[in-house]
């Protein structure tokens, strides 16, 4: 099979969760080929090992089929959305779209892992990610350092309440941004978190928005 390298694939964030149709399972088994070694991992995506020769021409076709491809490895991972069941507009489906396009893919010291619930439910465990988003009414709550593993498993804590959908993506954006300019080495992102503090998180989030975020939070 020669050099192979691995690429993610997951179907596009929607209603009724993580769905792939029967178009898609079939482009992804022809194209990977039968010698391929398809993985599914926590992130609700497959690893996909397919030649590095032909590597462009299999990320195209499964673009065209309707799927996102993104790296593996240390980036921020496809946004872990909920399954939408109060429906697109209720849930703020556009929102998590455009949250997605904006963060998956960038690289990060560690996986990060965003999760996103349309409501208070919070079927996608959004305080068990590194960042969990949470629609409530018309804004959005953040929550930062959920770390599910281990003995010494938490939930993460809340950042900032009352964020609107206009502001989101900078917030979030900002708080990668600075993980990444701060973060030790390989940092896990929940000891991150508590390193740096909940206050200076929320200054980095008020320079991106314009807002002060210290009245917001818990």
């Amino acid at each position: 099979m020669g050099e192979v390298v691995k690429i993610a694939v997951n179907p596009t964030i929607q209603v009724g969760g993580t769905l792939f149709t029967p178009a898609q399972l079939a482009a992804i088994g022809a194209l990977a080929g039968e010698e391929a070694k398809i993985e599914m991992t926590p992130f609700k995506q497959l690893y996909i090992e397919v030649p590095f020769d032909r590597r462009e021409h299999i990320v195209n076709e499964l673009r065209n089929a309707g799927l996102e491809i993104t790296p593996p490895g240390f980036v921020v991972k496809s946004l872990i959305a909920c399954n939408f069941c109060k429906g697109a507009e209720e849930a703020g489906l556009e929102t998590a779209l455009f949250l997605n396009e904006a963060i998956a893919g960038i690289e990060t010291p560690v996986p990060l892992k965003v999760g996103f619930a349309g409501c208070g439910l919070g079927t996608s465990e959004p305080l068990l990610k590194d960042i969990g988003i949470v629609k409530m009414r018309d804004t959005f709550d953040i929550y930062v350092g959920g770390e599910p593993k281990g003995l010494k498993a938490s939930v993460a804590k809340r950042l900032a309440s009352g964020i609107s959908g206009d502001d989101l993506v900078s917030a979030i954006t900002a708080i990668i941004d600075y993980y990444k300019a701060n973060a030790k080495g390989k940092e896990k992102f929940s000891r991150f978190v508590d390193r740096v503090s909940l206050e200076a998180l929320r200054r980095i989030i008020g320079t991106y928005t314009g807002e002060t975020i210290n009245e917001k939070a818990d």
